[in-house]
Order: C-alpha cells, then sequence, then structure tokens
C-alpha cells in the first residue's frame, strides 16, 4: 500500500492561485481567475507568491500581519521582491522604487500587484512572448503616468512584472510586453 501526502485547502487555493498567475504571465492580456476562497484576492495572490525567501512592501496592514506570519521580510519598496497594492495612488511611487534587476540578473526585478478596471480606460494595444500578433486590452483606474512610467522603468530585459486584479480577476503585464497606446 502506498501513501501519498493529502494536500491541505490552503495548499490547493495556493497551487491555482499560482497556476492562474502563471497563465496569466504567459498569456499576456488575457483574464485569468483567482480560485474562490474565503480570502481577498490581493491576499490569495500573495499567498500564493510569498514565502520566508521574500521581501516584500505592502501598502495595506492586515495583508502586511498575514505576510509577515509566513516569513517574508517586509521591506520597503525599494528592496522589494513583491509589492501588493490597495490603494492605486501609491502604484506611481512604487513602479519608481521597485527593483527592475540586470542585464545579467534580470529575475531581480520585483512583481507589483496592483488593482485595476478591465474594459474600462483608454484602449492599449499589447505584443510581445505570448501574443499571437497584438491584443488590444483596456485596465483602468491607473494613475496618471503609470504606463508612460512603465515604460521607463520596463526596458527588456530589465523591469517589473505588474499583475492587475479587478476582484477575482486576473492579468499580467510581464516586463517584456510591449504597450502601444491608442
Amino acid at each position: 500500500m502506498l501513501a501519498h501526502p493529502v494536500p491541505s485547502a490552503e495548499e490547493v487555493r495556493d497551487n491555482a492561485a499560482f497556476g492562474a498567475l502563471m497563465a496569466a504571465l504567459a498569456r499576456p492580456g488575457t483574464l485569468h481567475d483567482l480560485p474562490p476562497a474565503d480570502l481577498p484576492p490581493l491576499a490569495t495572490l500573495a499567498l500564493a507568491l510569498v514565502d520566508l525567501e521574500c521581501a516584500v512592501m505592502t501598502d495595506d496592514d492586515a495583508l502586511g500581519r498575514r505576510l509577515a506570519a509566513t516569513g517574508a521580510r517586509l521591506v520597503p519598496a525599494a528592496r522589494a521582491d513583491h509589492a501588493f497594492l490597495v490603494a492605486p495612488d501609491a502604484a506611481l511611487a512604487t513602479l519608481a522604487a521597485l527593483p527592475v534587476g540586470s542585464a545579467l540578473y534580470p529575475d531581480a526585478g520585483a512583481t507589483l500587484v496592483l488593482p485595476a478596471r478591465f474594459g474600462d480606460g483608454p484602449e492599449l494595444r499589447l505584443s510581445g512572448p505570448g501574443i499571437d500578433g497584438t491584443l488590444a486590452v483596456r485596465i483602468g483606474g491607473l494613475p496618471a503616468g503609470f504606463l508612460d512610467l512603465r515604460a521607463v522603468r520596463c526596458r527588456y530585459p530589465e523591469g517589473v512584472e505588474i499583475l492587475f486584479l479587478d476582484g477575482r480577476r486576473l492579468m499580467a503585464l510581464p516586463r517584456s510586453t510591449s504597450v502601444e497606446f491608442r
């Protein structure tokens, strides 16, 4: 008789959220659903990403306490591996401070997670790896100048991976994705 471990409900949730994240990064601009959970969507995604080796920044005190309980270190944006925002007005300063990695170590670039409204805002044309030709999307709720600052900070292979949340829906904008304003 073989025995194997049975995953806990938290492991199942985290694995499903991580799967949605990977699918979103592989197909930039497409929508993916986070699994149903008794946590806010930002916490669901954060717990799928963070462990005791991560340095994190958040503007949400409750999420900060939850992430610190994982063993993650709470740090300023300039030293963060991941930044989790509930207030979009903090997005510009956070994006300006986050590490972008280097040509030799692009994986040292941070991940930024922030709220957005899908289907709202100006039309954007995305192109790059994971996109067949171009893809038109609308991402609303971002502060003025956010995408301009992203263009400055994301000089592939350097840059920041950006994840947008609209409720439980997730969309990724990897640093390798080109954004054209329409």
